[in-house]
């Protein structure tokens, strides 16, 4: 692989949005094959995200989330 086509791997859980995705924001698991594997906050099915289309979540989409996923929880509808 060529130095300019490495992309840097972000640590595992932090919060990513997948605009190929409808900028859906999950945790980044790891890597499967050519993509980026990323699951909901709180866990739940993962999904294979293109890396050309996943960037690292801003602090407001990264409490937007939290806040969603929080709120879900409160209401039983995620564990």
């Amino acid at each position: 692989m060529r130095e300019q086509n490495r992309v840097q791997l972000p640590p595992a859980g932090t919060l990513m949005v997948d605009g190929g995705h409808g900028d859906r924001v999950g945790e980044f698991r790891g890597v499967a094959g050519p993509y980026w594997s990323l699951r909901p906050i709180g866990g739940g099915p993962e999904w294979e995200a293109d890396p050309a289309c996943v960037r690292p979540a801003t602090r407001d989409e990264r409490l937007g989330a939290r806040t969603a996923y929080e709120n879900a929880r409160s209401r039983g509808e995620v564990a």
